[in-house]
C-alpha cells in the first residue's frame, strides 16, 4: 500500500489542530463549577424580555407614582371645577416653602403680557402670557396631576388645571386640544395640550398661572422666563407679598452727573 504523502501530511495537521484546540476550550472542572454558579446569581428573578414581566414591571412603576400622587394636597377641594379650587375656605399659611426645582417650560415662546393690573381692559391679568402657535405642544411646569380640563367661551377657552406634590397649581388657557384627562398622573415637561387662540383671547398665545392654595401667585417671581429657569430652587412664599415680582438681577451701578464747576475744580487740581 502507498500513501500520497502531499494529501495525508495537510490532514493530520488539520487533526492535530483540532485536537489542541478543543483541549484549550476545556476549562478544569472547579473553574466550570464557578462560572456556572456565577452566572446563576446573575440571572434576573424576572425575565424583561418576557411580556407578561413587561407588564408586571410597567403596574409596578404606576403603582408607584400613584402612591406618591396620593398625598393630602392631592385630596382637598380636588373635586371642584373651578379654577380656584380652595374659594375662601382654605386656610392659607402667612408663609410656605415650595420647592420649584423641577421646572421645565410650558412652551419656549416670550413673554407678551405680564402679571398685574390691566388699564386697557381694567380688570387684572393673574398670570402671564407666553407667545406660541396654534398647535405648538404645551407641557407641564411640574410634575403632578391633572384636576381639570374645561373649556370657557368668556374666559381661558379650553384650559387645563394641575395640582403639584409642592402644594401649587398651574393653570393653562386658551389652548386647541387636550393631550390629557383629569387625575392623570403628569411628569415634568410632559406634553399636555396644544397651543390656540380659544375663549377670550387676541392671538395666538398661552396664559400661564402658578397658584398657591388658590391665591395667585406672580410667576414672575418663581421663574426667570428669559433664560427657562426658576430663579431659586425654593420659592419662599408669603402672603403679603406674593403679588409683586421679585427681582434678582444685581442693581445697576449709578450714574453720577458731573457738573461744569466740579469739571473746573479737577482741571484745577490736576494742574
Amino acid at each position: 500500500m502507498t500513501f500520497n504523502l502531499k494529501i495525508l501530511i495537510p490532514a493530520v495537521l488539520v487533526m492535530m489542530t483540532g485536537v489542541m484546540a478543543q483541549a484549550q476550550r476545556r476549562l478544569p472542572e472547579s473553574h466550570a463549577t464557578q462560572h456556572n454558579s456565577l452566572i446563576a446569581n446573575q440571572t434576573p428573578s424576572i425575565n424583561p424580555f418576557k411580556i407578561e414581566n413587561n407588564d408586571l414591571l410597567l403596574n409596578q412603576v404606576r403603582e408607584r407614582e400613584e402612591m406618591d400622587m396620593e398625598g393630602d394636597v392631592f385630596a382637598e377641594f380636588w373635586g371642584s371645577d373651578h379654577v380656584n379650587a380652595y374659594g375662601s375656605n382654605a386656610v392659607v399659611p402667612d408663609h410656605n416653602d415650595i420647592d420649584v426645582s423641577d421646572y421645565h417650560t410650558p412652551c419656549p415662546g416670550y413673554v407678551t403680557s405680564n402679571y398685574g393690573y390691566r388699564p386697557r381692559f381694567r380688570r387684572n391679568h393673574y398670570g402671564i402670557d407666553l407667545k406660541l402657535q396654534v398647535g405648538d405642544t404645551v407641557r407641564a411646569a411640574f410634575s403632578g396631576k391633572i384636576r381639570l380640563t374645561k373649556y370657557e367661551r368668556r374666559g381661558y377657552g379650553y384650559y387645563v388645571v394641575m395640582r403639584h406634590p409642592n402644594g401649587m397649581e398651574t393653570v393653562y388657557g386658551h389652548l386647541s386640544r387636550f393631550l390629557v384627562k383629569p387625575d392623570q398622573v403628569v411628569k415634568a415637561g410632559d406634553p399636555i395640550a396644544l397651543g390656540g387662540n380659544t375663549g377670550r383671547s387676541t392671538g395666538a398665545h398661552l396664559h400661564f398661572e402658578t397658584r398657591y392654595m388658590g391665591i395667585p401667585i406672580n410667576p414672575n417671581a418663581i421663574i426667570d422666563f428669559e433664560n427657562g429657569v426658576p430663579h431659586k430652587d425654593v420659592f419662599a412664599f408669603d402672603k403679603r407679598t406674593y403679588g409683586k415680582s421679585q427681582k434678582y438681577a444685581p442693581a445697576k451701578k449709578k450714574k453720577t452727573r458731573v457738573t461744569a464747576s466740579k469739571r473746573k475744580t479737577r482741571r484745577a487740581k490736576r494742574k
